[in-house]
């Protein structure tokens, strides 16, 4: 049985919820990981399903938290984050099944450059694996973010590079960032919460490297479902909220009449495709709320260490790219473009 490590290279946070057997071979596949300097901190959302209980005997390595109360993804992991103090720390969702390299891949590439805050996996869906669950997150000035070839195939992967921030199912960060951005936003409960974190890191002169070789199987929303009310109520509320609170001021203006017209695009879609309560109660709550999230944005734009140029060629411009859910990894350049643009 391996010990703790006593200067763990990377603190692993899994937030469990319910995730029945999936929690056993997500926990099995970390076990079997070919680097050992890292910790996993398992914290339990008062699961009633008996997944903690199933699990086999765990190594020094792992260590069980078990919470009163279902607290969410977001303060979950803010949780697990404090009971580390690694370097590095990882996200893995219960329904991701890493690589036996996954965790070596994903650090080796973050630190390749000191710029770099956040690390992405490449996600291949657990049951199709012939299809991709995830290259990246990718974001559009109009505030909506989607996750790079979700269900394309596996040879449309591209090489590692840049792209707008990782997927939390499956991603790395550097502690100092993560904890000088405050971490996830514990308001957002789940869903959205790691693009809301991406925006912060880049705009204070942070950047994301997705990893090719940073492999995960992931059951995707195995836990919460994909399209359930839940989750499309989560999504679309999280999603104006980030836009909101992370948008400076002269491009919120600019494009929030884009996103009140995708928004009435997507509510309508809803309808068709029977979503239509989820989605308003969701569109109404990112209102009602909306003034709590407002009273974030001077902490949040006052962090702002890069130009309104430069965070526009972070975002992805494309509405084939957007329509498709292509990829937009970008060529690793080791000094981002415009670095000598000031603070506009």
């Amino acid at each position: 049985m391996k010990s703790k490590p006593t200067n763990p290279e990377v603190d692993v946070i899994i937030v469990n919820y319910n995730a029945g057997t999936m929690l056993r071979d997500c926990v099995a596949a970390l076990a079997a990981q070919d680097m050992e300097n890292f910790r996993v901190f398992l914290i339990d959302n008062a699961s009633s399903d008996g997944s903690i209980e199933a699990l086999p005997p765990l190594d020094d390595r792992f260590e069980v938290i078990s919470l009163d109360d279902n607290t969410g993804f977001a303060k979950g992991n803010n949780i697990g984050v404090t009971r580390g103090s690694a370097p590095w720390i990882a996200l893995l969702n219960p329904d991701a099944y890493a690589a036996p390299d996954w965790l070596r891949q994903l650090l080796k590439a973050a630190q390749t450059d000191p710029s770099i805050v956040m690390a992405g996996s490449t996600q291949i869906d657990a049951n199709q694996r012939h299809l991709l669950d995830g290259a990246g997150d990718l974001y559009a000035p109009t505030g909506f973010a989607w996750r790079g070839l979700w269900h394309h195939p596996i040879e449309r992967l591209p090489d590692t590079g840049e792209v707008f921030g990782p997927c939390a199912a499956a991603a790395l960060y550097r502690r100092d960032a993560f904890e000088a951005a405050n971490g996830l936003d514990e308001d957002f409960f789940c869903y959205h919460e790691d693009v809301d974190l991406s925006f912060r890191l880049r705009l204070a002169g942070g950047r994301a490297i997705q990893v090719r070789e940073a492999v995960v199987y992931h059951e995707g929303s195995g836990v919460a479902g994909a399209q359930s009310p839940f989750a499309v109520f989560h999504g679309t509320r999280n999603r104006t909220w980030t836009f909101f609170k992370t948008m400076p001021l002269p491009l919120l203006v600019l494009f929030l009449p884009f996103h009140v017209i995708l928004l009435c695009g997507f509510i309508a879609r809803a309808l068709v495709k029977g979503q239509f309560r989820p989605t308003i109660t969701g569109v109404w709550a990112s209102l009602t709320g909306l003034n709590k999230i407002i009273k974030k944005r001077p902490a949040v734009q006052a962090s702002r260490s890069i130009g309104l140029w430069q965070l526009l060629q972070s975002f992805t411009w494309s509405p084939a790219t957007f329509l498709c859910r292509r990829a937009d990894v970008r060529p690793w350049r080791q000094k981002p473009s415009l670095e000598k643009f000031v603070k506009n």
